[in-house]
């Protein structure tokens, strides 16, 4: 029999890609994946560590997944080897030995490539724990084999790390600085992606927008060139990138929005606050006016583009006249779809320490305000979308027999009645029903 695997994933895309690619490596070793841990010879938790809720949930399920070890040792005499990889590994690697000492083996995001080697290593030392948190000085995708499309829609990490320490933020703590991978890396991958059947790729990148990798002639380009460079693959139907920074979108990026096709209209670009005091406090790099400079050119070169946004409510000092003006914000870009949450203290990071944090009961009133607000604009751009005929690529299968779920080019979340040989393909659908998160259509000329 062959040796099977579990991977969980918490957090952001990156590590949806990051798991991606540690499957890749697996299957490379022999493994099968399996459809649940308990079924699984190794068992891998890929981790974040940006809010605590999500470190804590880490450490919950662990004690969860050693309780089942535990059991399926004694009922059927199999062990099972489990394993840590991501942020919360390079921020807590102390606390993983002293909360969960039965985890096998533990390794930062930039050292994953290493999995296959520390397993060899479990094998040969009975009852080793090993934690890998260094930070290599050489390429990881370097070190990671060949991926393969996993559907329709596929990852595709460019660049890693951040510069930017954002006051309230571990990434430059647990991901390194920033570090973009060369051009013709970023074709070769697309390309295979493409060729196995992907149709959209979404470029990752803790700062995206913020590309500056070379070209084969060691020429330096930005995410405009490669976006523009991607567009020219024949079979690749849709493009996206997350995340952006603002103080980094310029003007060659924005006309990428207005001249490719293939760039679908949608953008995610946090802004965390709509008050220039509490923007200086968390360190970000633009004000209020430069934000809204920068939608307004977006809006101007696309005037179908739909806007998503990160928010912090709660953050240390913030004032009443302070979250107002994030809720004044709100009213002018009119967000399609947005994430928010209460200020959580990391570790580690300045605002840890800052005076004047915001009390909880605080904090959650403000969340719900701004969140209802947020869901109003949300609700009504979905609703918009009744009657409408749009593009929707389906690649997941629904909770309902017959039923497909796809996303339309503004990230819209939508079920049909539709085959399973309709999985991974772009199809029209009109519209019929729309929720704050959902939609519902019919597909057309099929």
């Amino acid at each position: 029999m062959s040796k099977k695997y579990y991977i969980k994933t918490f957090g952001c895309q990156m590590n949806v890609y990051d798991s991606s690619r540690i499957a890749d490596m697996l299957q490379n070793l022999g493994y099968e994946e399996a459809a649940s841990p308990r079924q699984a010879d190794l068992v891998i938790f890929n981790t974040c560590h940006n809010r605590k809720k999500a470190a804590e949930k880490v450490f919950s399920d662990l004690g969860r997944l050693y309780n089942i070890k535990q059991e399926r040792l004694a009922e059927e005499g199999r062990d099972m080897i489990i394993g840590l990889a991501g942020c919360v590994v390079q921020a807590e690697d102390e606390q993983i030995a002293k909360r969960a000492p039965y985890v096998d083996f533990a390794t930062g995001p930039l050292t994953y490539y290493r999995i296959p080697q520390l397993l060899e290593e479990i094998g040969r030392k009975k009852g080793v724990s090993l934690i890998d948190t260094d930070f290599p000085a050489i390429d990881k995708f370097d070190y990671l084999p060949d991926n393969q499309s996993h559907g329709g829609c596929s990852y595709l990490a460019i660049q890693e790390g951040c510069n930017n320490f954002c006051t309230y933020c571990v990434v430059p703590y647990t991901r390194g600085a920033e570090f973009s991978r060369p051009v013709e890396a970023v074709l070769a991958e697309a390309k295979r992606l493409v060729a196995g059947g992907t149709l959209e790729i979404n470029l990752l990148g803790q700062n995206v927008n913020s590309y500056h990798g070379e070209d084969s002639a060691g020429k330096e380009r930005n995410l405009a060139y490669l976006l523009r460079r991607l567009s020219e693959i024949d079979g690749l139907k849709r493009l996206r990138y997350t995340t952006s920074y603002p103080a980094d979108v310029d003007d060659d990026l924005i006309s990428c929005h207005r001249d490719l096709s293939k760039l679908m209209p949608y953008l995610h670009l946090p802004v965390q606050s709509g008050s220039d005091r509490i923007l200086k406090a968390m360190n970000r790099r633009h004000n209020r006016d430069d934000y809204i400079r920068v939608i307004d050119k977006l809006k101007e070169a696309n005037p179908a583009i739909g806007l998503s946004s990160d928010f912090i409510v709660g953050f240390p000092g913030e004032s009443d006249a302070d979250f107002q003006a994030t809720l004044d914000l709100v009213n002018y870009v009119k967000y399609i779809q947005a994430f928010s949450f209460k200020y959580s203290r990391r570790p580690g990071t300045p605002a840890a320490v800052y005076e004047n944090q915001i009390e909880e009961k605080v904090k959650k009133e403000r969340l719900e305000i701004l969140q209802n607000l947020l869901f109003s604009y949300q609700l009504r751009f979905n609703t918009e979308s009744i009657g409408k005929t749009m593009p929707v690529l389906f690649d997941m299968k629904g909770r309902h027999k017959g039923q497909l779920i796809g996303r339309t080019p503004y990230m819209q979340n939508l079920h049909a009645e539709l085959g399973k040989e309709y999985l991974n393909k772009i199809v029209p659908v009109k519209i019929t029903g729309a929720n704050t998160n959902s939609l519902s259509g019919i597909a057309e000329g099929i």
